[in-house]
């Protein structure tokens, strides 16, 4: 068993599920929720992320200022919001985009403390595949006695504990942060 293999494999996982959920509103504004929306611009030829296009500010609890680096491609990226259907409202102010975002009612929360769920069980399993081929490779090994197969698979059951008591934290952080406000 390649304990640092898999303690990095499951690093990528945690991270994963750490970046996935940002993207899930809290009722604060934050440039996660509009970063990665992509947007075709320069007459449809290309497909780039509101990231590359343009600094997003969260000027306020409650609203994000988006100013494109190219300014005749402000309509397109508000275009390109829209289309995303996220429930946002994109206004163009001079040559920026602002975004105010509507207060979050409590069905929206549970909602979403749904969704985050969904993502903190997707996390959990993959961490679980994780161990799952830790022990395969433990017990493919046909050089290690008895004892040491226990022992192996007590260390590898010990990290899956960590990593998933890791994802417990975020979920629990982002679901005290879903619940506030």
């Amino acid at each position: 068993m390649d304990e640092a293999q898999i303690k990095m494999r499951m690093e990528k996982v945690l991270e994963s599920v750490r970046a996935d959920i940002t993207t899930i509103r809290t009722g604060r504004a934050t440039p996660s929720l509009v970063e990665d929306i992509a947007v075709s611009v320069y007459g449809g030829t290309q497909k780039m992320r509101v990231l590359e296009l343009a600094t997003i500010t969260a000027q306020q609890p409650t609203s994000l200022l988006i100013s494109p680096w190219d300014k005749s491609i402000v309509g397109e990226i508000r275009k390109g919001i829209e289309a995303a259907n996220l429930g946002f409202n994109p206004v163009l102010a001079g040559e920026d985009i602002r975004i105010n975002l509507p207060p979050l009612t409590q069905e929206d929360r549970e909602k979403y403390v749904k969704l985050l769920n969904q993502k903190l069980e997707e996390g959990r399993v993959h961490i679980r595949q994780i161990r799952q081929d830790g022990m395969k490779d433990i017990k493919a090994q046909e050089d290690l006695s008895e004892d040491e197969v226990i022992r192996h698979e007590k260390k590898l059951q010990q990290i899956t504990d960590e990593f998933i008591g890791k994802i417990e934290e975020v979920g629990e952080a982002k679901e005290k942060e879903l619940r506030s406000l």
